[in-house]
C-alpha cells in the first residue's frame, strides 16, 4: 500500500500558542496548498483526515475525505489557547517524560499514539486496493510513521512533519520502506 501522510497547512495562530485539538483556522488558503500538493499524489486515492479544520480545509481541497476523530492532534487540556511561557516549569515535567506526561485534564501523547495506531491497524485490516493519503496532524503522524518504521515511541518526536508537506511510506508485507520525507 502506498501511504502519503499530509501535515495540514500552517495554522493562523500566534508563535508560542498551545494549540492541540484547538479548532484553528489556517494562514494559507488550503486550495493553494492542495494545488502545490497535488503533482506529488497518485491520480486516484482514498482520503482520510481529521476533522479539526486544519486539517479537514486541506482535505476538503484534495478530495472527498473520511473524517475521523482519531486522527486529530493530542489534546493539552488545561494548556489548550495559553501561552507556553505562561505554562512553565510546567513543560519541563513534560520534556522529562514525553510519551508519559498528561497535561492537566489533557492526554499523554502515549494515549493519542494509541488512537491513532488503532485507526491505522483498522485501516490496514481493510487491505487498502488503492493508495491511501492521510491528513493530519504532527503527534499523529509521527505515531503512524514512527509505529510504521518500528522506531522506538522515544524516537517519534525526531519525526519533523512540516506544515503543507507530503511524506510516502510504502507498505509491504515484508515491511515499510520510507520513500521520501516532506516534499
Amino acid at each position: 500500500m502506498e501511504l502519503h501522510l499530509i501535515r495540514h497547512p500552517k495554522p493562523d495562530v500566534p508563535p508560542g500558542i498551545c494549540y492541540g485539538q484547538s479548532d484553528v483556522g489556517l494562514a494559507e488558503p488550503a486550495a493553494t496548498v492542495a494545488a502545490r500538493l497535488r503533482p506529488l499524489l497518485p491520480v486516484r486515492f482514498d482520503l482520510h483526515a481529521s476533522p479539526l479544520q486544519r486539517a479537514r480545509l486541506l482535505a476538503d481541497a484534495l478530495g472527498r475525505p473520511r473524517l475521523d476523530a482519531r486522527l486529530k492532534e493530542i489534546h493539552f487540556g488545561d494548556w489548550e489557547g495559553q501561552l507556553f511561557a505562561e505554562i512553565g516549569t510546567a513543560l519541563d515535567e513534560w520534556a522529562a517524560d514525553p510519551m508519559g506526561f498528561r497535561a492537566p485534564g489533557g492526554e499523554s501523547a502515549r494515549e493519542m499514539a494509541n488512537r491513532v495506531l488503532h485507526w491505522l491497524d483498522a485501516l490496514l485490516a481493510t487491505q487498502p486496493q488503492q493508495p491511501v493519503v492521510v491528513v493530519a496532524h504532527g503527534g499523529p503522524l509521527r505515531a503512524i510513521a514512527g509505529h510504521l518504521l518500528g522506531l522506538p515511541a522515544e524516537r517519534w518526536l525526531a519525526l519533523d512533519f512540516e506544515c503543507g508537506h507530503v511524506t510516502r511510506l510504502d507498505v509491504e508485507s515484508w515491511g515499510v520502506v520510507l520513500k521520501w520525507f516532506n516534499r
